[in-house]
């Protein structure tokens, strides 16, 4: 190993612990349940919380890549993490409504702040082809914090400190440890930039969509999140439909789901690297074709699990696949480009409702028909992808 891939190497640490604090913004689905119960929460105020995290990726994730512009990838990435460990802190001291909904506003923002630098920080230490594959891996640390979230706040909500009244808290002081951790390690490493001779403007940035694929990775990245939260929102409610028992008795679906999502962006980061992206591409869209297709085949438990397993396998790297081609398409403008990617984060406020209204008309299976939209456009973006190892 040279000196300079040793160098890359250490510098790839604290990027990856950037990538693990980013995956803190799933524990709004884990911390909504308990705020609920510990408040006596309607639905509708339920229901709130983790909306504000999708709302905040509509309204930041232009204007972060305009910030990158001018303060650098590195130091933004900075930025957000301060915002995540202030967003994490509070809640030890308080749970109050007022509180939770401050600190899921922090979160949303943070991450949405994190998520749209964080990726083209990686554009400056990994080139190429080698760039899928460690975006992958990245999201494969993110899955991480994700899938480890709800088993710390149950371990805390079991017993591990409720003398100390944080009790399913325990999980905020944590997360503020590793993202002082991030600050201490990113802040310590050197990362060379290029540097931008003349940011874009708003309008700019917006303009870059008139770009032919460009378009087709933003209503990729918008199809991704929709098939990602809409599996796991009604994947428990298809399979208990299937069952005929209480959707609460089938939330291990979600964990099938993400479980699977994990492996597939572990294995998806060294498979990348042997295997062009459109191949790789291709597959992973036609596990989820199958997945989706295999709902609406009568089947038992066993079968539904495989179905979902499928989906989480298949959908577990099409992000990293669509954001660097996008990257890849216009280098010279990765900061904007990403800051595009980031807003079609917000297609996890598109789908679920439409899932919804097609559920109420359908039956769970009409859910899944709208799933299978988002999968009938991948297959049409497989033959866009440059066919380029």
């Amino acid at each position: 190993m040279t000196s300079q891939q040793k160098n890359s190497l250490f510098t790839l640490i604290p990027v990856m612990l950037c990538f693990f604090a980013m995956g803190f913004v799933d524990v709004v689905g884990t911390a909504t349940n308990y705020v609920a119960k510990d408040l006596n929460l309607s639905e509708s105020q339920t229901g709130f919380l983790p909306s504000l995290v999708f709302f905040w990726f509509l309204i930041f994730s232009v204007p972060t890549g305009m910030l990158m512009n001018k303060i650098g990838r590195r130091k933004t990435v900075l930025v957000s993490l301060v915002i995540t460990a202030v967003s994490v802190l509070l809640p030890i001291f308080n749970n109050s409504f007022p509180v939770m909904v401050t600190s899921f506003c922090l979160l949303g923002i943070g991450n949405a702040f994190m998520q749209t630098s964080l990726n083209p920080l990686v554009q400056n230490l990994v080139r190429g082809d080698k760039l899928a594959s460690t975006l992958t891996f990245g999201q494969f640390v993110k899955a991480i914090a994700s899938f480890s979230a709800p088993y710390i706040a149950m371990w805390g909500a079991a017993a591990v400190m409720p003398h100390f009244g944080l009790e399913w808290r325990v999980i905020f002081p944590i997360f503020f440890v590793i993202a002082v951790l991030a600050i201490v390690a990113l802040g310590a490493t050197s990362i060379e930039e290029e540097k931008v001779e003349k940011p874009s403007t708003f309008a700019e940035c917006l303009g870059l969509l008139k770009n032919p694929f460009v378009l087709l990775c933003f209503i990729g990245i918008v199809c991704h999140v929709g098939i990602d939260v809409g599996t796991n929102t009604y994947a428990p409610k298809i399979l208990a439909e299937r069952l005929g028992v209480a959707a609460t008795e089938c939330a291990y679906a979600t964990g099938i789901y993400f479980l699977f999502r994990t492996i597939g962006c572990f294995l998806g980061s060294f498979i990348l690297q042997h295997m062009s992206p459109r191949t790789f591409f291709g597959i992973s869209v036609t596990m989820i074709a199958l997945g989706l297709v295999g709902m609406f085949i009568p089947m038992g438990e066993w079968g539904m699990w495989v179905c979902i397993a499928l989906i989480g396998f298949g959908n577990s790297n099409v992000f990293g696949i669509i954001f660097s081609q996008a990257l890849l398409d216009m280098p010279a403008k990765g900061n904007e480009v990403s800051s595009l990617m980031i807003m079609g984060l917000v297609g996890g406020a598109i789908f679920p409702p439409i899932m919804g209204a097609a559920a109420g008309a359908m039956g769970q299976i009409g859910a899944v028909a709208v799933m299978l939209v988002g999968a009938a456009y991948f297959l049409f973006y497989t033959l866009k992808i440059k066919a380029t190892k």
